[in-house]
């Protein structure tokens, strides 16, 4: 997974070594970004969301929803399907 390979700062500045590309994400996506480099998958990030913030499950479903698609178009995550 591409995602392991990330320099991430606690700022939200993202930067792939590879490619020499940045972005800046904010402090849900920060979460997100350190999670699946924990290793966790899309559905226990989820948890955590709820966990940690005070939405709807449907809106931190739909958070991580449209952040993996966003990795997705830029290449930098596929999930795995073991």
């Amino acid at each position: 997974m591409k995602i392991s390979r990330l320099a991430i700062s606690d700022e939200g500045f993202v930067f792939d070594p590879e490619t020499g590309n940045s972005y800046t994400v904010n402090e849900t996506g920060l979460f997100i970004l350190q999670k699946l480099k924990e290793g966790l998958s899309p559905t226990a990030i989820v948890e955590a969301i709820l966990e940690e913030y005070e939405v709807s499950p449907e809106e931190a479903e739909r958070d991580v929803e449209e952040f993996l698609e966003g990795l997705r178009r830029f290449g930098l995550w596929r999930e795995s399907h073991d």
